[in-house]
C-alpha cells in the first residue's frame, strides 16, 4: 500500500448568521477553497497562491487595485464586505506593506473563515464584524486609497448602501485621489444599476462600469463594478486589463456612459431598496 497517499479535504457546513455557509475544496488545486453561502458562491480563496482569481467579477476588482498606484506600491485599503478575503490576500501579496480593514457584518460567517482560511501572520490584514456604513461613518477622513465595496445580504446590496448619503460618507474616507470601487448585480432595464450610477455622480467627478458585453446588452443578469473618484480614473489601462481577461469586460465611461445612466434619478436613504433579487440560478453553483 503506498502511504504517501493523504486523504482529500473534507467539505465544511456551518450555520452562519445569514443562513448556511460551506466550504468546497477544489479538486485541482490542493489548498484552494469555494465558500457560498445559501447556496450561492461567496468566493474562492487558494490558500498557496493568493494571486489566483477564480471569480471575474473580483479579477475586476483586481485589476483595480493593480492600476490604482505604481506596481507594487503599498496602499490604504478599506474593504467593506469580507467573504473568505480573497482580495484582501491578492492585495497582501502584491502591494506589500499594505494597511488594509476588512469589515464584515456576518460573525459567525468572519470565524469560520479565520479557522479555516487562516491569513498568514504579519500581512497587514485587520477583519473587523460591523456594520458596513457604520464603519465607514467612523473612520478617519481622507484615510484610504482605496474604498471596495463587495457587500451582499444573501443575494442582494443592501440598501443603506445604495444612497447618496452613503456616497457621501464614501467619498469623505477617500483620500483626494482615492476610488472606490462596488460590486453590483442587476438585469435589464437596469433600474437599480442606471440609479446607482446617478447616485455616485451626484458626488464624485468621475465614474465608471466595467461589465462584460453580454450584460450591459440585457442578455442576461449578472456582476458589474462601479467606479468613482475625485481624480481622473486611468481608464485606458483599466479596458486592457479588462479586455484580455478570459471573459473580456467593458470600461464604459465618458458619454456612453452618460447615455447609459439616461435620466435616471439618484437615490436618498428614504428612497433607496435593495439590489434586485436575481433570477434563479443567476449565481448557483449547479
Amino acid at each position: 500500500m503506498n502511504d504517501d497517499h493523504r486523504s482529500a479535504p473534507i467539505p465544511v457546513t456551518r450555520d452562519v448568521d445569514q443562513g448556511t455557509a460551506k466550504l468546497l475544496p477544489d479538486i485541482d488545486r490542493e489548498r484552494a477553497w469555494l465558500l457560498t453561502v445559501n447556496g450561492a458562491p461567496q468566493s474562492y480563496v487558494d490558500l498557496d497562491d493568493p494571486t489566483y482569481i477564480e471569480f471575474e467579477y473580483v479579477r475586476r476588482l483586481a485589476h483595480v487595485v493593480d492600476c490604482a498606484a505604481e506596481e507594487g506600491a503599498p496602499l490604504d485599503v478599506l474593504h467593506l464586505g469580507g467573504g473568505a478575503l480573497t482580495l484582501p490576500r491578492y492585495v497582501a501579496a502584491t502591494r506589500p506593506g499594505s494597511r488594509q480593514d476588512v469589515v464584515e457584518a456576518d460573525r459567525a460567517l468572519l470565524q469560520l473563515v479565520r479557522e479555516k482560511l487562516p491569513l498568514a501572520p504579519g500581512i497587514g490584514v485587520t477583519p473587523h464584524a460591523a456594520d458596513a456604513r457604520a464603519w465607514a461613518q467612523a473612520a478617519p477622513a481622507a484615510s484610504v486609497d482605496l474604498l471596495i465595496a463587495d457587500v451582499f445580504g444573501g443575494s442582494r446590496v443592501p440598501a443603506h448602501l445604495t444612497s447618496v448619503e452613503y456616497a457621501r460618507v464614501a467619498e469623505r474616507v477617500l483620500k483626494p485621489e482615492g476610488i472606490y470601487a462596488a460590486n453590483l448585480a442587476d438585469g435589464a432595464p437596469f433600474t437599480f444599476l442606471r440609479s446607482q450610477l446617478a447616485t455616485f455622480q451626484a458626488v464624485f467627478a468621475e465614474v465608471a462600469l466595467i461589465a462584460e458585453p453580454s450584460v450591459l446588452r440585457g442578455r442576461r443578469f449578472g456582476n458589474a463594478v462601479l467606479l468613482a473618484s475625485r481624480h481622473p480614473l486611468d481608464v485606458a489601462a483599466l479596458a486592457r486589463r479588462t479586455a484580455g481577461d478570459a471573459f473580456p469586460a467593458r470600461v464604459e465611461h465618458g458619454d456612453a456612459l452618460r447615455r447609459f445612466i439616461a435620466q435616471a434619478p439618484m437615490v436618498d436613504d428614504t428612497a433607496a431598496r435593495p439590489s434586485p433579487e436575481p433570477p434563479e440560478g443567476a449565481f448557483g453553483i449547479g
